[in-house]
């Protein structure tokens, strides 16, 4: 953006990424430089298996950030009804499919405790996505993400029985133009915003 200034930004972030991506645009100065976010099943109301693990989170995030905890992962949890895009996503070096450290899922606790106590602060523009049969993360937040969100341009897309990697989805490309679509309306939004403040 800097490199580019006239040119419009949108961030982008799925799972933990949209919950990072929706924090950072949480910052007035970040927020400015941004026309709008999209999120693709974002992190956004994480509940671990077994209460007693939120409060003892910090203590070892402080004493072992690093340790990972062999069961976290959830490879065996389906996330595209896609078998092919499957075998591509797996088979790429750069998809991290490990288990979790320590220090990751006390963050990731931490932000989706965050955004549960503060929807209603959102203000930034934003695109919200989800399957309604995503197993890893709550397509349920992502609706009450739009239902409290202050924003003044909002919209959310739940799709009927898709899973939680929505690009990875048979129907990709009509997730990916539903994407194009929304960024356009709101650059035709801000442009006759910019309009009428001149006339």
């Amino acid at each position: 953006m800097f490199e580019n200034p006239d040119v419009p930004c949108f961030l982008f972030g799925h799972l933990t990424g949209g919950a990072v991506v929706l924090k950072a645009a949480s910052y007035t100065h970040i927020e400015n430089m941004l026309e709008g976010i999209i999120l693709t099943s974002p992190a956004l109301r994480v509940k671990p298996a077994n209460p007693i693990v939120t409060a003892v989170a910090p203590i070892f995030s402080s004493v072992a950030p690093r340790y990972q905890f062999k069961g976290s992962h959830k490879r065996g949890i389906p996330v595209s009804r896609d078998p092919a895009a499957l075998v591509a996503k797996y088979s790429d070096p750069l998809v991290y499919t490990g288990p979790l450290r320590v220090r990751t899922g006390h963050e990731i606790l931490r932000i989706s405790s965050y955004f549960m106590r503060n929807f209603k602060s959102v203000t930034i523009s934003f695109l919200v996505l989800h399957g309604t049969a995503d197993r890893v993360t709550d397509p349920l937040a992502s609706q009450d993400l739009y239902n409290e969100a202050a924003s003044g341009f909002k919209d959310v897309k739940l799709y009927d029985g898709f899973l939680h990697d929505l690009l990875f989805e048979p129907e990709r490309e009509e997730i990916a133009q539903d994407i194009i679509d929304w960024m356009h309306k709101k650059l035709g939004v801000g442009n006759l915003a910019n309009m009428y403040s001149q006339c």
